[in-house]
């Protein structure tokens, strides 16, 4: 950013005068009502631009707005502490009694709504005419498989889930997160095999390479994590865990978002292992500090998501684009939970398999990852593949988080109805 201290009030304000109207007024969850009244706003200047400009154009109007540059702050190494943030706090003992459900969820899920996504977005290209390959629409299915785990944990949590089911969806939410970026490294590598030296060389170069550093760097770095008596200190070593990491992964070209939940899930289990070993170790001040940080990034970037949803506007067939993008995701989302839920065995809490798939489709937010994935197609595309790639994203993040979002009261009670 140009003014990074002036943009950091601006996004610290709109955080903070949002989050307190909400609170006292609307009451909507935290994450939608930092995007609706984002969105509002975002809205309320293009009709000031235009009003005062008199002659601009729209397309004009919404590049003199651009305030922000979500994808610096995106990719330029905060996704990274958001990624470590949302795998760090996997408890292993629980994930044991839910270890089949989560992994299928969280792999086979993942998987399969990405396949099922980019076939029918493929299908939906063709009838649109847009000149799609199949290795692009599996891309673009990878990018918008991952669910979101902060939009949707925190929304559900005020609903009393039974403990079980509770788990499992938390527990999908963050693991998903590394297999979505590891299908996105995939798909892309389908798309760019010609450019980069080969499919297979991408594979392990990005993937492999990035498992690589974020075993060695949780190897040096979490001893010191683990003995320190200073609680400050293994914050502060946590933070040079990831941010190493992500460096060296950027030096040497392999995928620092892979590192990053290598690092938090190994911090997790490794905690976990010397809890069940009788030498729990002092986290609480970790704990905290990475919920705190979390939810700080996560709030910045509803914000600036929410601002930059006018940007959606300069596109063409833009409205048509979302309806099926959503549709699509929908579709995609509903298929690969009911072929996976084959394989789960019972369900816990006594849940009915329908009514789990329906839960867990309408829960099925999307965030931050999402939206970094699809800036980072720029270059590897062309500027009309895209447009619609980061159009469709847009649209998909927006209807989950706000619509959905939303709506997951009303569909929770109908569940509940229904058993």
């Amino acid at each position: 950013m140009d003014n990074f201290l002036v943009n950091t009030v601006v996004l610290l304000a709109l955080v903070v005068v949002f989050g307190y109207f909400n609170e006292k007024v609307t009451r909507f969850t935290h994450e939608i009502s930092l995007m609706l009244f984002s969105v509002i706003l975002g809205g309320i200047l293009v009709v000031l631009g235009i009003a005062f400009e008199g002659r601009g154009t729209v397309s004009q109007t919404l590049e003199g707005i651009q305030v922000f540059n979500l994808e610096e702050f995106l990719m330029e190494g905060v996704l990274c502490f958001m990624l470590f943030a949302g795998s760090c706090h996997m408890r292993l003992l629980d994930f044991k009694k839910h270890a089949r459900a989560i992994s299928l969820l969280a792999a086979a899920a993942t998987f399969l709504g990405a396949v099922f996504y980019g076939l029918i977005f493929y299908g939906v290209g063709r009838l649109l005419g847009f000149s799609l390959t199949i290795p692009v629409c599996l891309m673009f299915g990878s990018i918008v498989a991952p669910t979101d785990p902060i939009a949707a944990t925190s929304i559900l949590k005020k609903f009393n889930l039974p403990p079980g089911i509770s788990f499992i969806i938390e527990g999908e939410s963050l693991l998903n997160d590394g297999m979505g970026v590891a299908l996105f490294i995939f798909f892309s590598g389908m798309v760019t095999a010609g450019e980069s030296g080969g499919f297979f060389t991408v594979m392990a170069r990005e993937i492999l390479g990035a498992v690589i550093v974020g075993i060695l760097v949780t190897a040096v770095c979490f001893p010191v994590f683990r003995r320190t008596g200073d609680e400050a200190r293994q914050i502060f070593t946590s933070l040079l865990a990831v941010a190493l990491s992500y460096v060296l992964c950027e030096t040497f070209g392999f995928s620092g978002a892979i590192a990053s939940v290598v690092c938090g899930v190994l911090f997790s289990a490794l905690r976990n292992l010397a809890e069940h070993r009788g030498n729990p170790l002092l986290t609480e001040q970790f704990d905290i500090f990475w919920e705190i940080l979390d939810t700080l990034l996560n709030s910045i970037l509803y914000v600036m998501l929410g601002l930059s949803f006018i940007h959606i506007l300069q596109m063409p067939r833009v409205l048509l684009l979302s309806i099926f993008a959503v549709l699509a995701n929908l579709a995609g989302r509903a298929g690969s939970l009911g072929v996976s839920s084959l394989f789960i065995g019972p369900l816990p809490d006594g849940y009915r398999r329908g009514a789990f798939i329906k839960l867990l489709t309408w829960g099925g937010l999307r965030g931050g990852l999402s939206v970094a994935l699809a800036m980072s197609t720029q270059g590897m595309l062309p500027d009309e593949i895209y447009h619609i790639v980061l159009g469709g994203t847009y649209a998909i993040v927006f209807f989950t988080t706000i619509v959905q979002g939303m709506t997951m009261r009303s569909v929770y009670q109908s569940i509940q109805r229904s058993m």
